[in-house]
């Protein structure tokens, strides 16, 4: 498309929602588990993703409350697993976003290695080699990341 030609000579008005974006929203969820008090995060887009890295964070024993307007509060205190299960991660990419929260605030994680994706290969090795660098221990083992920072991150 080479223009956009709009044509009616009256002004526009109304209200419209925008929602914040996924790529900012889903590692400020995943952050949430670095806090000792209850976090809220507003305007979060519902989207697919959005609910899915929502179902993690309770799989793992994360206390969520979720209003209508898509804001959520976390509360990383009740956090029960340090497991983020295959069945979840295989369908997000995004999932290995709670591994250095939970390394650095709980000096252990588990992950699952996340599944495909259809724009191609993007690999979690520089995941792992920051965290490394950092201090932290990770093996590579059965599919799944075990990690451990004995004096955290």
């Amino acid at each position: 498309m080479d223009k956009l030609q709009i044509s009616g000579g009256k002004p526009l008005n109304g209200e419209i929602r925008i929602s914040g974006a996924k790529n900012s929203a889903l590692p400020i969820l995943a952050a949430t588990l670095l806090a000792d008090e209850p976090v809220t995060v507003g305007n979060l887009p519902h989207l697919h993703d959005i609910t899915t890295m929502i179902e993690l964070l309770g799989r793992m024993g994360v206390e969520l409350m979720i209003d209508e307007k898509m804001s959520v509060e976390a509360n990383a205190t009740t956090i029960k697993h340090l497991t983020a299960p295959y069945e979840l991660v295989k369908t997000m990419r995004a999932s290995i976003l709670v591994l250095g929260p939970m390394l650095a605030h709980f000096g252990q994680a588990e992950v699952s290695l996340p599944g495909g994706c259809a724009i191609g290969s993007r690999p979690v090795d520089l995941h792992l080699r920051g965290l490394e660098a950092m201090g932290a221990e990770i093996v590579v083992e059965g599919g799944d990341i075990k990690a451990r920072a004995p004096q955290g991150l």
